[in-house]
């Protein structure tokens, strides 16, 4: 049997680091322009579109207007997850950031229906449904589900 020179070994060594370290690795590609988009509609459904009569989504996640614990609750999951964890995805191109973002934004859109079932069925008369504000943050975190589960699905 041969001796691997000394070079050589050290050479194998530094490119398996590297073969992992691109495994861990995403490339979002033209889809990183469509979760960019989807995050800024959240951010504007957050900010300045009413979620439920006046109240916008911020209020509703300070806890500043109170229609129930649904509606926060999906505040909470697509700040959480369509903004914060996909915008560290994108920044550090992490494939288990990719993944929880996928889960996460999927866990979200079943809040963000629920919180929408809950403003259309548990409000006494005179009440307020669900405004343009959350049904434009369910669509943007539904379009953030589809496009991390297929970065995140590629990669697998």
């Amino acid at each position: 049997m041969t001796e691997i020179p000394e070079e050589l070994r050290a050479l194998n060594s530094e490119l398996t680091g590297v073969e992992r370290r691109v495994e861990r690795r995403i490339d979002p590609g033209a889809t990183a322009m469509t979760i960019s988009i989807a995050m800024l509609v959240l951010v504007i459904a957050m900010a300045l579109l009413p979620w439920t009569g006046p109240a916008q989504g911020w209020q509703i996640l300070t806890g500043e207007q109170w229609f129930g614990l649904l509606p926060r609750v999906f505040t909470f999951t697509s700040l959480g997850f369509g903004l914060v964890v996909s915008a560290l995805a994108l920044a550090t191109r992490w494939w288990a950031l990719a993944w929880l973002c996928a889960v996460g934004c999927g866990i979200s859109v079943i809040n963000g229906v629920w919180a929408i079932w809950s403003r259309q069925t548990g409000v006494f008369d005179g009440g307020s449904g669900p405004a343009i504000g959350m049904i434009l943050a369910l669509l943007a975190i539904l379009v953030l589900a589809g496009s991390w589960a297929r970065i995140a699905f590629r990669r697998g």
